[in-house]
């Protein structure tokens, strides 16, 4: 069972990897192809602020590549380079996501506001669920018969996973907002915006494959602890 946690993994990290790398490779072509707009990915976030009535968000650029993200903390969309620069159909779709997330966070869009919850005990489950794990499951294959260290492993990753999945809807519509937005402030064309689509989609499959590892591994997980706790 452990060997099918490790091929398990290993499986899904592949997938993970050509996902990434699909998705590097989707930003490049969008990036290449300007917008007829002609605005760049902090005017394309700015704007969108505007017409959502939201005037206490910040557009900043921050270093890295990919590292977008919109932080309720602070309230500050962070930008990598490329796309607050940017005028072209990569950076004008990957702005207007993360300012998508800043409509959730504005209007107390539930999954964003139970994801925000989670944060403090998902950073503490990160860090020790796949220590404990380890012990229990060692425990046991050295003839341990106590499965109680992996029972409590089991719950620290079970928060991390349910983080994982409460991640999808939270992203899915910030995508949604993001391309209704393009759409009917005409930011992008009718032949701009299904690359624009394209882009967003590839965006969301990482954190579908990503929570689908963690499910998986849940499970597995699981699967030992009740063949082991009699």
């Amino acid at each position: 069972m452990t060997f099918g946690i490790l091929f398990v993994s290993l499986v899904f990290m592949g997938i993970g990897f050509l996902v990434q790398m699909r998705l590097k490779s989707k930003f490049k072509q969008y990036s290449q192809q300007p917008l007829m707009s002609g605005l760049t990915g902090k005017e394309v976030a700015e704007k969108m602020l505007r017409e959502n009535g939201i005037y206490d968000v910040q557009v900043v650029s921050v270093d890295g590549f990919l590292s977008d993200h919109y932080n309720p903390a602070n309230k500050t969309v962070n930008l990598s380079p490329d796309v607050y620069n940017g005028r072209s159909i990569a950076s004008a779709a990957v702005s207007a996501h993360e300012v998508g997330h800043a409509v959730q966070h504005a209007t107390a869009y539930q999954w964003l506001m139970l994801r925000s919850r989670l944060v403090p005990a998902v950073q503490i489950s990160t860090t020790l669920s796949q220590w404990i794990l380890a012990i229990g499951v060692g425990m046991l294959g050295f003839g341990g018969g106590n499965p109680t260290v992996l029972l409590v492993g089991i719950v620290l990753f079970a928060v991390t996973t349910l983080f994982s999945l409460i991640t999808l809807p939270v992203e899915f519509d910030a995508s949604n907002r993001a391309l209704a937005w393009l759409e009917r402030s005409n930011a992008t064309t009718a032949q701009e915006h299904p690359r624009a689509k394209d882009a967003l989609k590839w965006a969301a499959t990482t954190y579908v494959v990503a929570a689908l590892a963690s499910l998986v591994t849940l499970v597995q997980y699981i699967l030992i602890y009740m063949s082991r706790r009699d």
